[in-house]
């Protein structure tokens, strides 16, 4: 299986491509092969855009044969989360809200891959408007994860970590609000980069949270996560978010290696703050072994707590989701999911002064993270606590429950990729992440690839493996207390019975979240904004 053309690397694909030894035709009709292999079990794809990848692959060889290739990626096929817009095709964010949806331009990064070469087979698969999952009242199929079909594949990006994992796209773009490209990298083994807030335009791409949203890729390798961000990331004076900094060639000292680099380790966050399984921590002491091997001097750093980063990220992205989907929240709830409800209608119950409170908070988290960066020049922890769980024991209330680990480099908006670090004894993949200074996306793939070249993880491919199936089990009955349902009737909401217990069961985490933000602040910790970010950011890199 590890030899078959669907399997190559874009490295590797797009050396062979510029060599004459591969064309763009016969590596599209591999990865079409996979999709009719192994589709109706995995469910990446929510459009599969056959005729068209034939056609643009065509083409594609005919160019490269005149005058080389535009780009690494000419020549690649790939996959596009269905946030991203796609002029005349049907662009949904996986919601009955969108069916039917056909934008009239690309995103930014939708034109920019098209413009490197790269070939389009489809729109792959995401939780709904890229929170609320896994869900199974939608009209389309949640996708699977590759490695055991009962298991998770992370989210919201969900579709293209199944689809890279399993080989039928090499590479695909995902968006990172709070975790969504490093959890479905983790757990479903590949690697994703959440790049530098404001690095990659986000015009174009369905929207969840205006703070924390970032656009980037998934394959297999880090240094394909370079080759795709690479064609991507850039200046976009049509997004406000967009950065107006230089973009490095990211693998010009890829192959560097981390002898003399300090790397810091962030232990608490997976040990104290929220343990670990016993393999996740294994998995985290063999890669930091690996890394002290290759000549990298290892630092203990204490960051702020885990929680203290959910809470900021929570109610900040909680009153962003429901300010983008109020109106229709309102007016038309049936047309979205039951997940999708249960975690964006508490964001109508969060206060001005909690969302001010966590946005003074973000500055604060901010400062304190590239602090960080003082002593060292990468940061490594965890990805996840542990491999992927079973789909039918998932509940939506660990969305508030349980903080993750990814959060805090949202928070902090500085890049960071989640890579393969090791396999639990059932063989579902762990993962380990690395981040690095704003703009500063060439350090931390330097060290992720640094790691791969050491160890054997990227030799094993997912096989598919049937469970016993199901969706997530069913939310308790709860009491919708009177306090809430006259918040929610201020708030404009008419909500059932069914959604005043779900809004009843969240909503006490929620509370216990504002209550960690600080009240009592200094006249100088204002608002976080893009252009503090820019400017503190830039002069860290």
């Amino acid at each position: 299986m590890a030899n078959e053309l669907n399997y190559l690397t874009i490295a590797e694909a797009s050396k062979r491509i510029a060599a004459g030894k591969l064309s763009s035709v016969d590596l599209t009709e591999a990865c079409l092969a996979r999709i009719a292999a192994v589709e109706d079990r995995v469910s990446s794809f929510i459009l599969l855009l056959a005729d068209q990848a034939r056609a643009a692959a065509r083409a594609a060889d005919e160019e490269i044969r005149k005058s080389g290739p535009r780009s690494p990626m000419h020549g690649i096929p790939i996959g596009l989360k269905d946030i991203y817009d796609t002029a005349g095709i049907a662009t949904t964010g996986h919601s009955r809200r969108m069916q039917g949806r056909i934008p009239p331009a690309d995103s930014v990064c939708t034109q920019k891959l098209g413009e490197a070469g790269s070939i389009l087979l489809g729109k792959l698969a995401t939780h709904e408007f890229a929170t609320g999952g896994p869900s199974f009242d939608l009209p389309w199929p949640a996708a699977r994860n590759p490695w055991r079909l009962d298991r998770f594949p992370g989210g919201s990006s969900s579709g293209s970590g199944s689809a890279v994992a399993c080989g039928e796209v090499l590479g695909a773009m995902g968006s990172d609000t709070g975790g969504s490209i490093r959890l479905p990298a983790a757990f479903c083994g590949t690697a994703g980069i959440k790049p530098t807030y404001g690095r990659v335009s986000k015009r174009g791409v369905l929207p969840l949270s205006w703070t924390f949203d970032n656009c980037g890729p998934l394959a297999w390798t880090a240094e394909d996560c370079a080759i795709m961000l690479q064609a991507v990331a850039g200046y976009d004076p049509q997004d406000p978010c967009s950065a107006d900094v230089p973009v490095p060639d990211f693998r010009a000292g890829i192959n560097d290696g981390v002898k003399g680099l300090r790397i810091g380790i962030v232990r608490h966050f997976y040990e104290s703050d929220r343990p670990a399984s016993k393999e996740a921590v294994a998995a985290m002491d063999a890669a930091i072994s690996v890394l002290r091997g290759l000549g990298a001097e290892i630092r203990e750093v204490t960051l702020p707590p885990l929680a203290d980063y959910q809470a900021c990220f929570r109610i900040i992205a909680l009153a962003e989701a429901f300010s983008i989907h109020e109106e229709d929240l309102k007016s038309r709830p049936q047309d979205y999911g039951e997940v999708f409800r249960y975690r964006v209608m508490p964001g109508a119950l969060v206060t001005s002064a909690d969302y001010v409170a966590a946005q003074r908070q973000l500055r604060k988290l901010v400062a304190r993270t590239l602090a960080a960066f003082d002593g060292v020049d990468a940061l490594v922890t965890a990805t996840t606590f542990a491999g992927a769980p079973v789909i039918r024991s998932m509940r939506s209330e660990a969305n508030f429950a349980d903080p993750p680990l990814t959060p805090p480099f949202n928070v902090a908006q500085c890049p960071a990729i989640a890579i393969c670090n090791g396999y639990t004894s059932d063989g579902m993949p762990l993962s380990m992440q690395i981040a690095g200074r704003p703009f500063d996306e060439a350090m931390v793939f330097r060290v992720a690839h640094a790691y791969e070249r050491e160890t054997t993880w990227r030799q094993t491919r997912p096989s598919l493996i049937a469970s016993p199936d199901g969706a997530p089990t069913a939310a308790p009955a709860g009491r919708a207390t009177e306090d809430y349902a006259t918040l929610a009737r201020r708030a404009d909401l008419s909500l059932p019975e069914a959604q005043l217990q779900a809004l009843a069961e969240a909503m006490p985490h929620v509370e216990a979240m504002t209550r960690r933000l600080p009240r009592e602040c200094d006249y100088g910790d204002e608002l976080m904004n893009i252009t503090t970010l820019l400017v503190e950011g830039t002069d860290n890199v």
